[in-house]
């Protein structure tokens, strides 16, 4: 295992397309984002303890979850991913793990009734511990420490001794994403996710929004939509997807050593799975053609996303996605854009067209989160939720000028009520920041700023399915 941030590939190093995979195949390629273990023995020793756990998911429901992104390439769902920026070892209760899925429900209902399709929903959520950094190293008050790389890796705290990665922690962060697995699936089939509940809920936000008369509207029309459900026998007690929800989980795939230890073989297939997360993305810095991350996991047979960032050339990604998806099957792939709003309407169309001309399935979300931080004059690194509807609009803008199908959000978010993103309904300033600033890495929207952004987008996307409205008679 390589000790340095990046290295040069090994003289014999071949192009990946041409090279037999296997899972440790992307040792042998240039690697970006890897923590410096001081102690490899005791890394090898982890790996191995890893690969006698059980696998955390399986193989047939990411395979179900693989089916419903194809639907969605195809216009026929719209995909809602969302959670925290990286999760902590501390910040793990149950009350924090319910109310984020409790969030998600609520914008999924809001947002299936705007898309009049179903939503297939991803938890960033039971593995998303590890976080690439713009630089290996930070400076405080003059002194400089490795940077905290997520509590997989090392602790957030400003210390010499908490900044040594430790392999340790990924069995923590093993039997922590295990726990948090076994919860949400308790929740989304034990009854907490019964539509008529998720509702009321929603009924409950919209009565405390400075927005509220704008929502009521919506909220009634799902309203009259369940009653009318009810009346034809459809209800929670007669139909089992009005009390429970299929719901996923996913994380950036940036710790190659223990997503290879989580790797596993399909015994009805013979197929190598990561078995850490159904859903499993490359970041932006770490999307390199000849780069162990796309090595490792161009190999299993996961639905897979990559971050497409302003910085992406159209031939480098048709490039990728022949590495990733060569048979070329629909639900494979999912292009999440992160362009930033003032970019988006300039450097999205040209990989639109191009993925397009040479025929690949993909699915495209938009991140409007990361291309839209900014640090205010306190060192706060905040997002302006102006930025992030205007970058959600502009994404849509694009597809629909480019005829294509822009297929769902991806959002950094969280269900308590943190004060790290500024504006939305209740006008949160730079002066709030500080009152419930909580996140360790990226900025998050709170639960009313989440709810708010889905029930402005599934405005959005009801305006743009419904034909204009025809002239009154006395027009015609």
């Amino acid at each position: 295992m390589p000790t340095h941030t990046t290295h040069s590939p090994p003289a014999t190093h071949s192009p990946p397309a041409s090279r037999a995979w296997t899972p440790d195949s992307w040792r042998a390629c240039p690697i970006r984002q890897v923590p410096a273990y001081p102690d490899l023995t005791k890394l090898e020793d982890m790996e191995a303890r890893l690969r006698r756990f059980p696998p955390l998911v399986f193989a047939g429901e990411a395979r179900r979850l693989k089916a419903a992104l194809a639907q969605a390439s195809e216009g026929k769902a719209f995909v809602l991913q969302g959670g925290d920026c990286a999760e902590s070892f501390t910040d793990f209760t149950a009350n924090v793990i319910r109310d984020t899925f409790r969030v998600l429900l609520q914008m999924a209902v809001v947002l299936t009734f705007g898309a009049s399709l179903p939503v297939v929903k991803m938890g960033r959520m039971a593995g998303q511990f590890a976080k690439p950094r713009s630089s290996d190293t930070e400076t405080v008050d003059g002194i400089t420490l490795p940077s905290y790389r997520g509590d997989i890796i090392n602790g957030p705290e400003f210390s010499a001794e908490a900044r040594i990665p430790d392999p340790q922690r990924m069995e923590f962060g093993y039997f922590q994403s295990a726990s948090t697995l076994n919860l949400l699936r308790a929740f989304s089939s034990g009854g907490y996710a019964d539509l008529h509940e998720v509702h009321r809920w929603n009924l409950d936000f919209v009565e405390r929004s400075p927005l509220s008369e704008r929502y009521k509207i919506l909220a009634q029309r799902i309203d009259e939509t369940l009653a009318f459900m009810a009346a034809c026998g459809m209800t929670s007690a007669t139909t089992r997807d009005l009390r429970e929800t299929d719901f996923y989980i996913s994380h950036e795939a940036l710790l190659l050593p223990y997503e290879q230890a989580l790797a596993r073989v399909d015994s009805t297939t013979g197929d190598w799975y990561g078995c850490s997360a159904h859903f499993l993305w490359i970041g932006d810095r770490t999307r390199q053609a000849d780069g162990a991350h796309v090595e490792f996991l161009r190999g299993l047979k996961n639905p897979l996303g990559m971050k497409v960032g302003p910085t992406q050339e159209p031939d480098d990604l048709l490039r990728l996605l022949d590495l990733l998806n060569p048979a070329n099957e629909a639900g494979r792939i999912t292009l999440i854009s992160r362009m930033g709003a003032e970019k988006v309407g300039a450097r999205l169309p040209p990989l639109l067209r191009a993925v397009e001309r040479a025929g690949h399935k993909v699915l495209w979300l938009c991140d409007p989160m990361h291309g839209n931080t900014v640090t205010t004059g306190s060192k706060l690194k905040t997002r302006n939720f102006d930025a992030i509807l205007n970058e959600v609009r502009g994404f849509f803008d694009v597809h629909a000028a480019e005829g294509t199908w822009a297929g769902g959000v991806h959002v950094e978010m969280t269900g308590s009520d943190v004060t790290e993103c500024i504006g939305g309904a209740h006008q949160l300033s730079e002066t709030d920041l500080t009152e419930r600033y909580e996140t360790f890495c990226d900025p998050r929207l709170n639960a009313e700023q989440s709810l708010e952004l889905a029930f402005l987008v599934a405005e959005e996307l009801k305006a743009r399915r419904e034909p204009a409205a025809a002239p009154p008679l006395a027009a015609q």
